[in-house]
């Protein structure tokens, strides 16, 4: 058997595994389900057995795959150092273009297409703010669970494309992807606001596109590198590229697969909560009083696995006058991985569930998130009552009111 795709597992990476077990006890399909096949150790058995011709790329293999959530936990506790997040997303372009599946038509429009078309974006955007005011968005199949982490979304939410704020001397140019630039902009225009007031030039380039993520994790690797190109093609030239979504970043931080500029580009690609925990530290942004109030930190998959950044989104919230109590520090993904729920919504809802339990024990009320994803998933599992924000939100909104 031979691999279909231009860019399949490589075999040198495969064989960096040593089967030696760690990735077990931190993998969060493996601890739901105690199948080795749900583990990542029996993902690269599989994935191996297809490179040496022992097995086909078929049904099953595309079950097994698609079961990983993709959450990188296995990187961080592997000694081998193999790169599993590049192997299976890899697989999963694989078993995408040699498996049929009815379910993915759609999936591969609006990850192939929307996302990467700003135009068709905003159109979305206003459909989901006009159900989300009729009080339907939650009704509709597949997605309605979903529906219910979002944040209320303007009907004419302002788009950062294209916008130049403050005069400083260091130039940072923000990235602000496909979703996030229509569902996230509070986010967004928090970390304007604190670049600027730490003396930064931010720019917003208006031709950059989706960073790919979404469509690397589905298995649309053509997409995935497509957005890839023109991105690298618009930021090439940042001396600092700021990115406030961790799924985002992580995968910005792995353009050095692309080679060449992809390289500098990921060298140049900071997570907000670096660029601002490091203005605290030198003094450029202060550090209030404490106010005698906690707040939970979630640390997200792609930021503490895919970054291995975890004190810096904990320095800026205890910054801003907040005492940092940690919800389940060093646990398993929360479930929200993109798209997972679609194919898998048990498994996500489990999960969910987990972390929205963990994060009520810590009887924090503010809840502090670097990724949207994760901050959706939140919402969709915790009572009312919960303020869900990102780090950076929490610091600019403490900063205009003492």
């Amino acid at each position: 058997m031979t691999w279909v795709t231009d860019q399949p597992p490589l075999q040198v990476d495969l064989d960096a595994c040593v089967t030696c077990g760690l990735c077990l006890p931190v993998c969060p399909t493996f601890r739901l389900t105690g199948d080795e096949s749900a583990s990542p150790r029996g993902r690269l058995t599989a994935i191996g057995a297809v490179a040496g011709g022992v097995i086909e790329v078929d049904g099953r293999f595309d079950e097994v795959t698609s079961f990983c959530l993709q959450c990188r936990a296995c990187e961080t506790a592997c000694p081998s150092l193999v790169p599993y997040g590049d192997i299976i997303e890899a697989a999963r372009e694989e078993a995408v273009q040699q498996v049929r599946h009815r379910g993915r038509r759609l999936e591969r429009l609006a990850i192939g297409r929307i996302l990467g078309w700003p135009v068709m974006m905003r159109i979305a955007s206003i459909g989901v703010a006009l159900l989300q005011r009729v009080r339907l968005l939650t009704r509709l199949p597949r997605i309605g669970e979903q529906a219910r982490g979002l944040r209320p979304i303007p009907l004419r939410s302002p788009s950062l494309r294209g916008g130049s704020w403050g005069s400083g001397t260091r130039t940072v140019t923000l990235f602000t992807g496909c979703v996030a630039d229509v569902w996230f902009t509070e986010v967004h225009q928090a970390s304007v606001e604190l670049l600027v007031a730490a003396g930064y030039r931010v720019e917003a380039p208006a031709a950059q596109t989706c960073c790919g993520a979404l469509a690397a994790h589905a298995g649309l690797g053509r997409d995935a590198r497509r957005y890839a190109a023109r991105n690298i093609e618009v930021l090439t030239g940042s001396d600092v590229i700021a990115v406030d979504v961790a799924g985002c970043g992580a995968h910005l931080k792995g353009y050095g697969r692309h080679g060449g500029a992809g390289a500098a580009i990921a060298a140049s690609t900071y997570d907000i909560t670096e660029l601002i925990a490091s203005a605290i530290a030198v003094g450029d942004l202060p550090t209030l009083e404490p106010m005698g109030k906690t707040v939970a930190v979630v640390d997200p998959c792609h930021l503490e696995h895919g970054q291995r950044i975890t004190d810096q989104p904990r320095r800026i919230v205890e910054a801003a006058g907040f005492t940092v109590v940690d919800a389940d520090r060093g646990g398993l993904c929360c479930g929200a991985a993109g798209l997972y729920q679609l194919d898998h919504p048990d498994a996500g809802a489990t999960l969910g569930r987990r972390k929205a339990a963990a994060v009520g024990d810590t009887a924090a009320r503010i809840v502090a998130v670097a990724n949207a994803g994760c901050e959706m998933q939140l919402r969709r599992f915790l009572d009312e009552g919960f303020d869900i924000v990102h780090p950076v939100e929490l610091y600019a909104a403490a900063l205009r009111t003492r």
